[in-house]
């Protein structure tokens, strides 16, 4: 197993959360003080729950419900405020993968399957990378001020040697599948040149399971692992992996479906394990949501394109009805896709699979 630094000063639970929340509080805008008044809480209880020294995950559910419902009719940024649930989410992935790795089914990566917004969260922290939601924008001081919720340079290594003995200590079977996953997704967000060994070796070692069935256990990871190489620079599992476990296999059309519904937000019930991707039945989200995000995502993530090409085509497919649904949507789509087309280099199933989509598209408005 991987050698496990210690971290001699562990981040407050309550960081990334904290840093939303003065995000959020800015966004009205108020002062700390002008906050607390309007809170009717002391001044220290909000530059505790900003600092990160009184977690929001402290609260009782109720009195956090209310806050959010408070700061909401006071005029806070819908989208700050929005990704409060995800950076309490990531401050507690981040809590345990600084932690002593101890019981693996108790592990927070073990317990649920974390979101878009949760992994943005995160790649924010060890990178600085901030959520698209939330480009643009930091704390107004004066003087010096972080602009994101950064790790210490201890702690990002001891989160990352954590993360990587979780997949070791996971790996050899499916019981273990969802932790091995998800961490094994996370270890991709590491820059530093001392893991690019470990990692190219970890994820190159799982492109053989790429034909596992849509929706199983095996099939996720072999999804993960080839987004995760394609975030690092090496686009070729992904195109593999589109070829020869997603297309023309119905199962796998809908597992990708129901994982991209789940990650984008249209898919709103919390779910404790891969097994949802196997509903074939795709009526549990809803799918303008899910042609937002996607239509989203040729600008946000482009290194993507040819995943986002071929699940939009899939969508288009299963829910022709729906450009009609979005008109505005569909007109703003169809020259993002016409674009692609032009000047995009993609592969030639992405452009068959796009031609068609722009065709859709088109016709929809005359």
């Amino acid at each position: 197993m991987t050698a496990r630094p210690t971290s001699s000063n562990r981040a407050a639970s309550g960081t990334v959360v904290g840093f939303v929340l003065r995000l959020t509080r800015e966004s009205i805008p108020l002062t700390q003080t002008a906050m607390a008044e309007a809170l009717g809480v002391g001044l220290g209880t909000v530059q505790g729950r900003e600092s990160g020294r009184r977690p929001l995950a402290n609260m009782k559910a109720g009195a956090f419900l209310d806050l959010k419902r408070r700061l909401l009719a006071l005029g806070a940024d819908h989208a700050a405020l929005g990704l409060l649930d995800a950076a309490m989410d990531a401050d507690r992935i981040i809590d345990a993968a600084l932690a002593p790795l101890e019981e693996l089914d108790l592990h927070p990566l073990a317990e649920w399957v974390h979101t878009r917004d949760t992994a943005h969260m995160i790649a924010w922290t060890v990178n600085g990378t901030p959520p698209p939601a939330l480009r643009g924008r930091s704390p107004s001081r004066r003087g010096p001020v972080a602009t994101a919720p950064l790790m210490g340079a201890q702690d990002r290594v001891a989160f990352f040697a954590n993360l990587r003995e979780a997949v070791d200590a996971a790996d050899g079977g499916d019981n273990r599948a969802l932790l091995r996953r998800q961490a094994l997704y996370l270890t991709s967000y590491d820059r530093s040149p001392e893991a690019n060994s470990w990692t190219a070796h970890a994820l190159h070692a799982r492109r053989g399971i790429a034909s596992a069935l849509g929706g199983s256990p095996r099939w996720a990871e072999a999804r993960s692992t080839a987004t995760a190489l394609a975030r690092r620079g090496d686009p070729v599992p992904l195109l593999d992996f589109i070829d020869r476990a997603m297309a023309d296999d119905d199962a796998a059309e809908a597992a990708n479906l129901n994982y991209w519904a789940y990650w984008m937000g249209a898919l709103r019930e919390p779910q404790a394990s891969d097994h949802f991707m196997a509903d074939r039945t795709l009526t549990g989200w809803d799918p303008v949501t899910l042609l937002r995000g996607l239509a989203r995502g040729f600008v946000e993530s482009p290194g993507y394109v040819d995943l986002y090409a071929h699940s939009l085509w899939a969508l288009l497919t299963a829910h022709p009805w729906l450009p009609q649904a979005s008109l505005t949507l569909a007109h703003s789509l169809a020259g993002r896709v016409a674009r692609i087309l032009d000047d995009g280099v993609i592969s030639p199933r992405s452009r068959r699979e796009l031609g068609a989509v722009h065709y859709v598209l088109r016709d929809q408005q005359h």
